[in-house]
């Protein structure tokens, strides 16, 4: 691709985003520090920028990146040998790390491929998801540090300033360092909790493509792809956590029906609208066999295997008059017992409200009115509203859902409750 600049540059943005992630994991081991590494990374993204258009793209991309950043690495160890005066120490495991660093690229790729490039990407997963830092802070460096996201990208999918996310991403990073958080997988004492915070952070990343929060588009696409490919990575590192592969079903199988939810003008399609052949059934099979993956290993009552057994539940049916809504609610009772919440509760409420009929469901979401965190969830008066048409109290129906539009930050979704209002009629 010598002589096209526009095709270089975009095949190095499509190699950044492979291999980024493996670069700034193998980088970091060595500097013993994610911000660090992440400079050094850019620093060789910076060289194929300045000497692929030039000399083409190489046979070995993911290579050339990696000894690149290795040189920069080792040239950094270098100055930190020089500060601090310890030549003599350090140099002997500098001496070391050149000799597994080799100029030719084949020899370069077959380096990287012994080294254990998972075991790396572990240990970035769980520095990038830090409980110490803020969830925004997670989300941020994750996207930044695994997604290959640049802060511009991160700031457009969740509407931010790209000032506000460049500022959480150097805190977070600077926090990591200041504390010394070890780059490294946590022992199994506490390994739980952190696994915990990587799960919620992928699931944020996937919620907010799926439900945009604001904005003009009711998903982003881009961003539940990114939080699969996070989850996939996640499954193949860690086979036998159970929840990993629970949330990888819930991902698949919910992303199966992304070009069903909106229409050709991009307007919201609710799930029972829904044109069920426009699912994507390999997505469904995906789901369906991390689903059983979760199972086997002893996880069918973890939250987000629960909550891929519900998808599987609607994923199952060809048509919504065919959802097995006895057993929804049933997955229901058991998700709130072990994850009890509020939000929890109302979806509850709809599957019983599908089960057997509004009146049940209305006492539930009744129940839940004086509920102060769901004071602002613009969802709950959509429920009631949902609930309140079916029982043919159109006025009460109306007056909810223009209050779920009032609550609601993202415009496709407050044109369609607006619509809703509107065609509730006496």
């Amino acid at each position: 691709m010598a002589g096209n600049p526009a095709a270089t540059h975009r095949a190095i943005e499509a190699v950044w985003r492979i291999e980024s992630a493996k670069v700034i994991a193998y980088v970091a081991r060595m500097v013993r520090d994610v911000g660090v590494a992440q400079e050094l990374a850019q620093d060789a993204l910076v060289a194929a920028l300045e000497h692929w258009p030039a000399h083409g793209v190489p046979d070995n991309p993911g290579a050339w990146l990696m000894i690149t950043a290795k040189n920069r690495a080792l040239d950094h160890l270098r100055q930190d040998v020089l500060h601090a005066r310890k030549r003599e120490e350090l140099g002997r495991d500098l001496d070391a790390q050149e000799a597994h660093v080799v100029p030719d690229f084949v020899d370069a790729l077959d380096a990287a491929r012994e080294d254990d490039i998972g075991d790396d990407l572990l240990r970035l997963v769980f520095t990038a998801c830090h409980p110490l830092l803020s969830t925004d802070a997670r989300v941020a460096l994750t996207l930044r540090l695994l997604g290959g996201l640049t802060t511009d990208e991160i700031a457009r999918a969740f509407l931010v300033p790209e000032p506000t996310i460049a500022q959480r991403i150097v805190r977070a990073k600077r926090t990591l360092s200041a504390a010394k958080v070890p780059f490294e997988v946590p022992r199994a004492d506490a390994r739980a909790v952190r696994l915990a915070s990587v799960l919620e952070v992928i699931y944020l990343i996937f919620n907010e493509g799926y439900a945009a929060t604001a904005g003009d588009d009711w998903m982003r696409p881009a961003l539940c792809e990114d939080a699969l490919r996070l989850g996939r990575i996640l499954a193949g590192l860690m086979p036998d956590e159970s929840e990993v592969h629970g949330l990888v079903a819930l991902m698949e199988i919910q992303a199966s029906r992304t070009h069903a939810r909106v229409d050709a003008q991009g307007r919201p399609v609710l799930l029972l609208d829904q044109d069920r052949s426009r699912w994507d059934l390999l997505l469904i099979r995906r789901g369906f066999a991390a689903l059983e993956r979760a199972q086997s290993l002893g996880g069918a009552s973890g939250t987000y295997a629960l909550q891929a057994a519900l998808a599987a539940c609607h994923a199952r049916a060809h048509t919504a008059g065919e959802t097995d809504w006895a057993q929804i609610v049933a997955l229901y009772d058991v998700l709130a017992q072990v994850n009890p919440s509020p939000v929890v509760e109302l979806n509850r409420a709809v599957a019983v409200g599908m089960a057997f009929g509004p009146v049940a469901a209305l006492e539930i979401v009744d129940a839940l009115g004086g509920n102060a965190a769901l004071a602002n969830y613009h969802w709950l008066p959509s429920v009631r509203g949902d609930l309140l048409a079916k029982l043919g109290r159109m006025d009460e129906a109306r007056a909810e859902f223009e209050r779920a539009a009032a609550m609601t930050r993202n415009e496709r979704e407050r044109e369609l409750l607006l619509q809703r209002a509107r065609s509730t009629v006496a």
